[in-house]
């Protein structure tokens, strides 16, 4: 559940009728201490690494970070065949992909800014970043880990709930990076009660880029004390290209959420109210291929709500390792198709219903990313899942334990 535009900056599902599930088999999410993911280099060149397969990693100033007086950088992730990824340590944010089109032309499909200052001082619906320490909404801030509970700053629904970790979450932090042979992993170190959040949690993520244009995002965290930990992506993506910044310039992509047979039901503030209902005979049924523009506009109380698509699907099979295909989308202008995959219980998807507010900076092609202009897939626990009775996974790390978790955005063009 995004916050457009802010200026002060397991589970218990109903019986499920059997799917056909498709999983990536390809990748297993990471597990153990002996793979590449924890080596590093010294970064002292503008080209830090040309040597792995054909990939490059670059880097260059992103800017000064106003708060801090320190200097965030931007790292690019360049394949063999010539697509890459842009992520600052700002936020551990992406802010470009370059994939082929059609046509084998690249073509930039996400969202963002040129320098950090939007990031920092007008952050528009945390775009790109790495939210954390909790996704989502938790309702009046307020939460429970045994008997002790804990408050939270309420940044969202006048002062209603906590929203992707507040005011001063993991994607307005300045990560350290450490490069590796095929991509990268910023970490970064909260503190105890940071954001009202308990324990030292030492977090990271890592980015690999793939010469066949796959993104792997793994999460890792591990805390002195029990927590919660629940980090996604919160990348916009238009696939018929980023400088495609229009109202409703998103509507004619093609949806398929092949694996979602129920969705979370929502409160009149967009927090889920326990209930799960199935997506069979409503607008939420993208278990065939359907464009957005053919149900964001039926009269229905739950997309009235979210001024279009935002809600949390539910995974069909979910069991916290396999990698499960939960979203494929199309752009037929580019012909650039995105699949996302994860090991996570549920995912929002959102279609950027609140941007296009005139305080917005402007994005990255010297115009403002309007409303309806972009969507979201957003792998993460439920939305409040915390202190909902009825959702059974909940977004705990105990005290010594590993959170390891994974998204994988994979692009293709046909």
């Amino acid at each position: 559940m995004p916050i457009d535009f802010n200026s002060h900056i397991a589970f218990n599902l109903p019986k499920i009728t059997p799917q056909t599930q498709r999983v990536v088999p390809q990748y297993q999410p990471v597990t153990g201490s002996g793979d590449t993911f924890t080596k590093s280099v010294e970064v002292k060149n503008d080209t830090v690494n040309s040597d792995y397969d054909g990939m490059k990693i670059g880097q260059k100033s992103f800017g000064t970070i106003k708060k801090t007086g320190k200097e965030a950088t931007l790292y690019t992730i360049t394949n063999k065949n010539g697509a890459s990824v842009d992520i600052s340590t700002f936020g551990a944010t992406i802010t470009s992909i370059k994939v082929p089109d059609k046509n084998g032309e690249l073509k930039d499909v996400t969202q963002g800014y040129t320098d950090v200052s939007p990031y920092e001082q007008a952050p528009v619906g945390h775009a790109g970043g790495t939210i954390g320490p909790c996704a989502n909404k938790i309702s009046e801030g307020k939460f429970k880990i045994g008997k002790t509970e804990y408050t939270l700053e309420c940044n969202k629904d006048g002062g209603k709930t906590h929203s992707h970790g507040g005011t001063n979450g993991f994607d307005v932090q300045n990560w350290t990076p450490h490069i590796l042979k095929d991509g990268i992993e910023f970490t970064y170190d909260k503190k105890d009660m940071e954001s009202g959040y308990p324990g030292n949690v030492k977090a990271s993520v890592t980015y690999k880029f793939d010469n066949d244009n796959n993104l792997h995002i793994i999460y890792r965290a591990k805390s002195d004390k029990d927590t919660l930990i629940n980090m996604t992506n919160h990348t916009y993506f238009n696939l018929d290209g980023a400088e495609n910044t229009e109202e409703n310039s998103v509507l004619n992509h093609v949806v398929t959420l092949p694996n979602s047979s129920n969705y979370t039901v929502n409160s009149e503030i967009a927090v889920p109210t326990g209930e799960i209902s199935a997506v069979e005979n409503s607008p939420f049924d993208f278990k065939t291929a359907k464009k957005i523009s053919e149900v964001i506009n039926t009269n229905n109380e739950q997309l009235k709500i979210g001024s279009g698509f935002d809600q949390n699907y539910c995974i069909d099979n979910y069991d916290g390792k396999s990698l499960i295909e939960v979203a494929n989308v199309k752009s037929e202008k580019t012909g650039i198709n995105l699949k996302v995959s994860t090991n996570l219980p549920g995912f929002q998807f959102y279609t950027a219903n609140h941007l296009g507010k005139s305080a917005q900076p402007m994005g990255k092609d010297g115009k403002r990313y309007e409303k309806r202009s972009a969507f979201c897939i957003e792998p993460q626990f439920y939305p409040n899942a915390i202190n909902t009775d009825n959702f059974k996974e909940k977004p705990i790390l105990k005290k010594g334990e590993e959170y390891n978790r994974e998204i994988v955005y994979s692009f293709n063009a046909e």
